[in-house]
């Protein structure tokens, strides 16, 4: 019987999750109005940027937090010791990368993206600063929500999303056209909830810094910050390698479709961040190395919530994007190109949230030493054919990349834990059904005339409905939404 704490916490992830959602809508329309697409092409760098330098900071800190905590939550002072030398691990790591950053950073810019009109300084320089912020930030959210402390959780997120929406709008005003803006805007908006966060740490936990005890910790983490670069370079690397044959507006259309369907990723990872905390209760409270039929329930539930999403993103998005640029930002038609990108992009969750059942045992076995080896392979394969396509294909290269890449990561993640980890689970309704979905889509959608566009979506959104209602018939039986005493009872 799911509780009704397990349901209020599970709402307040979920809200907390729409967030960066919320203020992604707020913000787009600021940039359509005042950033060329061009522009919009070098911010979608930056923020790659600082994304790569957040996940060098928190050197999977983010992820291990879930599983020390429970193995030291009831030794406050190891769990002190932990918490604590993680941090000012952190801060130090900061501080070193900022400096080689400084030094070094032009250079490295000039020869990732030669001929581009971005440069290190000073955006770039800011960049960094955001990303260590972040990088605080988010370990922090990840300690609080495996002590399952939803309100605080969600209200500090409130608060940095808040910041960062405030500032960069103060910015677009005073500084118009220009990149100050949205990079000095999410700088502030990030420093003062970093400040906030070392505050609650330390007065908690105390300033303190065991190598010793830490370093067996950082052996854990470094096959899941491999992992998590590896991630980087699978998810954001290609607009850097888009660079190679396409120009910083094709880069800012092919971002503007990702930031399109980032509801469907925020509330998928947000649904999971919500259970996951009893996944890997669960789990590593087994004695059998044996999937669990709770966790299944919970995975066959966000499979089935990603399909409705990905079919109604299809259908709804398109629509959305045209009536807003076209009418409201006709100067910007530009933007509007991203519209055509967007069925085939949305079909890759289905493949990551399949994805993410298979990666439960890497976490709750503390068996990361294959992935390194898996995300080489997929990000070897993404780097290669996005290379081999985007020369004929251009921007369809790209996605037709990341979609082949996405299948592999599955493949792989599955067959690496062959021989430690028993997956006991409904093969149709954990692959089958997303599998046929996306294979109808991406069948179709090429030969469906412009003027027929809408009505196919809403066919795929139909034909998603009705998989899911015969998929799941024998559960549908046991709902009752009039509660209303079945005959017998």
């Amino acid at each position: 019987m799911i509780s009704k704490r397990f349901l209020k916490s599970s709402l307040i992830y979920t809200l907390a999750g729409i967030l960066p959602m919320a203020s992604a809508l707020i913000l787009f329309p600021l940039y359509v109005y005042h950033l060329s697409l061009d522009a919009y092409g070098a911010l979608s760098i930056y923020l790659v940027f600082i994304t790569l330098v957040q996940i060098l900071i928190t050197f999977s800190f983010d992820t291990s937090v879930y599983v020390h905590y429970h193995e030291y939550k009831n030794d406050s002072a190891k769990l002190a010791d932990f918490v604590g030398s993680a941090f000012v691990f952190m801060l130090m790591s900061g501080v070193v990368v900022a400096t080689l950053l400084s030094l070094a950073g032009e250079m490295i810019f000039q020869l990732a993206l030669p001929g581009q009109n971005i440069s290190f300084f000073p955006y770039g320089l800011a960049s960094v600063g955001t990303g260590v912020f972040l990088a605080v930030f988010k370990v922090h959210s990840s300690l609080l929500q495996t002590r399952e402390n939803p309100e605080l959780f969600l209200w500090s997120n409130v608060m940095v999303l808040s910041l960062i929406v405030v500032f960069t709008v103060i910015g677009l005003h005073f500084y118009p056209h220009s990149l100050a803006g949205p990079v000095y805007g999410r700088l502030l908006g990030a420093f003062f909830p970093f400040l906030w966060v070392l505050w609650r740490i330390f007065k908690e936990f105390g300033l303190r810094f065991n190598f010793h005890w830490l370093k067996g910790s950082l052996a854990f983490n470094i096959y899941a910050f491999v992992y998590q670069l590896q991630q980087w370079f699978i998810n954001q690397f290609d607009r850097v390698v888009m660079l190679l044959y396409l120009t910083l507006a094709d880069v800012g259309v092919y971002d503007v479709a990702l930031k399109c369907l980032l509801p469907i990723e925020l509330l998928m990872n947000s649904l999971q961040s919500a259970f996951y905390p009893r996944v890997v209760s669960q789990l590593m409270g087994k004695t059998d190395q044996r999937g669990a039929e709770e966790v299944n329930r919970y995975y066959h539930g966000l499979i089935a919530v990603v399909m409705l999403l990905v079919t109604g993103s299809i259908l709804t998005f398109p629509i959305a994007i045209k009536v807003f640029v076209l009418k409201l930002f006709s100067n910007k038609a530009a933007y509007a190109d991203a519209v055509q990108y967007i069925p085939y992009i949305a079909v890759i969750y289905l493949f990551r949230v399949i994805k993410m059942y298979f990666a439960i045992p890497y976490n709750t076995l503390k068996y990361t030493r294959p992935l390194p080896v898996i995300y080489l392979i997929v990000v070897a394969i993404k780097i290669i054919l996005m290379i081999l396509l985007m020369q004929h294909m251009q921007i369809y290269g790209a996605v037709a990349a990341s979609l082949v890449s996405a299948a592999v990561e599955v493949y792989l993640m599955k067959r690496f834990m062959k021989n430690r980890f028993v997956y006991r689970y409904n093969v149709f309704k954990v692959v089958v059904a997303p599998t046929l979905m996306l294979l109808l889509i991406i069948t179709l959608e090429p030969f469906i005339p412009d003027s027929w566009k809408w009505t196919a979506h809403g066919f795929y959104f139909v034909v998603c409905i009705g998989l899911l209602v015969w998929t799941y018939r024998n559960e549908l039986k046991w709902v009752n939404p009039f509660g209303q005493k079945k005959e017998g009872a």
